[in-house]
């Protein structure tokens, strides 16, 4: 009996000394050669699944790894978890190398422990290590989102993201390329531009295999966001690699030259791609025409336009889009019209940016008739109007002070599903306070404000400044003082016409006391005041006959460093005629003339 214990307790001895060193084989040593139960010191029970020790933490890393690879190769996932707060980099990656290729494997372990311990610490290897597992199951999105903390990751260089992922793959697992062109997209989509031309320069560096796909997202960034040069200087590096170009490679970098401006460089760019096997196609076409259209060259335009079919390809809906918004800029309304009668005949379906082009041009011109005819023509071509589209109509007719026929636009806008926003809102509101001096319309405004806070829809300062002109058109600056103070206490802060045009109200009143009370809030503020500010008090200040104060005022002016216009000599000429002042209003009335102003007919 004594030799028996003596060997049981041997044996236990032997057997703590071994889990050190082979935690499986510990596992596997069947209890029922042992009686452990008895010794009451630690329970080694038939369930490989049940905790050995009393806990996880006393588990060296390789032991760690070992119990984890075991556990979740017979799928207990839920025993993992007592293993969370023992994680770190090392075991991460060791557990994944272990899983051998195994994808489902590792998804599982990351899926399950590793990402949901939310305040663990990753060094760049594990996550790495995680972001080839991921890029081998496909799920892109999530190793993306893993390439992104990586490097947002503070102090930590493009040099060290490139090593980390070349050097956490196992060697059974191999290096995915996918993983690089994954870092330079991120780095794109993150708007790290030049940390993206570093990684990818590290990565041809090292011979490491970029796509030319990668490579196009990485040029495209540098173009979008206006790094023209070392846009080219990439583009020469891709040729040197060796890597193969194509056409989206093409058309990016010949918007990299329209955006340049260097037009006449074009031709020598597509010879050197067609040399290289890539040819423009529609996409090139439309992109040079656009720019020619942007910058006014609309009759080179033209002539790219009409060596399309050169090339075996026909203009498109985007190129006869281009070639009707250049003219319509410049001015040649008559051609834009021709070129959609043209576009017509061809078989072209117009869109609501051909009409709503044509829209913007005639309200532009304030000519209504045109406008509702274009309008028309849309509605019978079955194109649905947008926000633009009714934005134009209702500006046109309000500034024309057709408030009726605006409105009749503005109700209409719910039959197409559309919701007005805050600056059609204002538009109309613009237009009633307009006609402050017509019955009904001032109150009309006010009810388009309380409509439009009622709906949520944020007004904007111009929307407010638009408020104060109808209190102030009104003959009400007292509501209008009042509603600029509640706009200061919201946090809108005002600009000069807020300022202004509630000062130029207020001296309308005669209420120049006040007048002069946001005058000195305003400066306090620091928004000082302008020439509209001065010449709306010497305003105030000539319509009441205190001729004197208001030249104090042009005195003070002057001193500011702010030189009097033809509104300033106006207001100070009639108001010294006004009092039968004429010596003082010649003085002025020369002293205008020398400065270059034309003076109005006041004598």
């Amino acid at each position: 009996m004594k030799l028996f214990l003596l060997n049981q307790k041997h044996t236990l001895a032997i057997l703590r000394t071994h889990e050190r060193y082979n935690f499986i084989t510990s596992l596997l040593i069947p209890a029922s050669k042992f009686s452990f139960r008895c010794l009451q010191t630690i329970e080694i029970s038939q369930n490989p699944y049940k905790e050995p020790f009393s806990s996880a933490t006393t588990l060296p890393d390789s032991l760690l790894v070992e119990k984890i690879v075991f556990n979740l190769k017979h799928g207990n996932v839920n025993s993992l978890l007592s293993y969370q707060l023992r994680l770190n980099p090392s075991v991460i990656v060791d557990v994944l190398c272990r899983c051998n290729g195994d994808l489902q494997l590792g998804q599982r372990f990351i899926d399950s422990l590793v990402l949901r311990g939310t305040n663990f610490k990753h060094s760049s290897v594990s996550l790495s290590a995680m972001i080839h597992v991921f890029v081998r199951s496909r799920r892109l999105s999530d190793a993306q989102a893993l390439i992104l903390r990586m490097i947002r990751r503070s102090g930590v260089s493009r040099v060290e993201v490139v090593e980390a992922l070349v050097s956490s793959t196992c060697g059974n697992c191999g290096t995915n390329n996918l993983v690089f062109d994954l870092l330079i997209r991120t780095y794109v989509q993150a708007r790290k531009l030049r940390e993206g031309t570093e990684a990818f320069r590290i990565l041809r560096s090292k011979a490491y295999f970029v796509s030319i796909n990668a490579c196009n997202s990485l040029l495209g960034g540098l173009v979008k966001i206006g790094w023209i040069e070392l846009a080219w200087e990439v583009h020469r590096e891709i040729v040197k690699s060796g890597i193969e170009l194509n056409v989206y490679t093409l058309n990016i970098m010949v918007n990299a030259l329209c955006k340049d401006g260097k037009f006449g460089d074009v031709k020598s760019f597509l010879s050197e791609m067609e040399g290289n096997g890539v040819y423009a196609d529609m996409v090139t076409y439309n992109t040079l025409i656009g720019a020619y259209c942007r910058e006014g060259l609309l009759e080179e335009a033209f002539e790219i336009m009409n060596s399309m079919a050169d090339k075996g390809l026909k203009p498109s809906l985007f190129t006869y889009n281009a070639i009707i918004n250049g003219l319509c800029k410049k001015g040649r309304y008559a051609r834009a019209k021709e070129i959609l009668i043209e576009m017509l005949n061809v078989g072209l379906s117009p869109d609501t940016t051909t009409y709503n082009t044509l829209l913007v041009e005639s309200c532009r011109r304030d000519n209504l008739s045109e406008a509702e005819q274009i309008f028309g023509e849309m509605l019978r071509q079955g194109v649905a109007p947008d926000l633009v589209s009714f934005s134009s109509l209702i500006a046109v007719f309000s500034r024309s002070r057709h408030l009726d026929q605006a409105m009749v636009y503005f109700r209409d806008m719910k039959k197409f599903g559309l919701v007005p926003d805050n600056v059609i809102y204002t538009v109309l509101m613009h237009g009633y306070c307009r006609n402050g001096n017509v019955v009904g319309h001032v109150s009309e405004a006010f009810r388009l404000w309380d409509v439009m806070i009622e709906k949520g829809i944020k007004p904007t300062l111009v929307t407010c400044n638009t408020v104060i002109k109808g209190y102030c058109r009104s003959g009400d600056s007292s509501k209008a003082d009042e509603f600029l103070g509640r706009m200061i206490a919201k946090g809108v802060a005002p600009d000069h016409i807020s300022y202004n045009t509630l000062i130029n109200g207020l001296l309308r009143e005669d209420n120049t006391d006040k007048a002069f009370l946001w005058i000195n809030k305003m400066e306090k503020d620091g928004l000082l005041p302008d020439i509209i500010t001065y010449n709306v008090v010497m305003n105030g200040f000539c319509r009441q006959g205190r001729m004197q104060e208001a030249e104090l005022v042009l005195r003070k002016m002057i001193e500011k460093g702010i030189n009097p216009d033809r509104s300033t000599y106006t207001a100070l000429i009639n108001g010294h005629v006004t009092q039968d002042n004429l010596n003082e209003a010649f003085r002025f009335h020369d002293e205008m003339l020398q400065r270059g102003f034309v003076p109005d007919d006041v004598f």
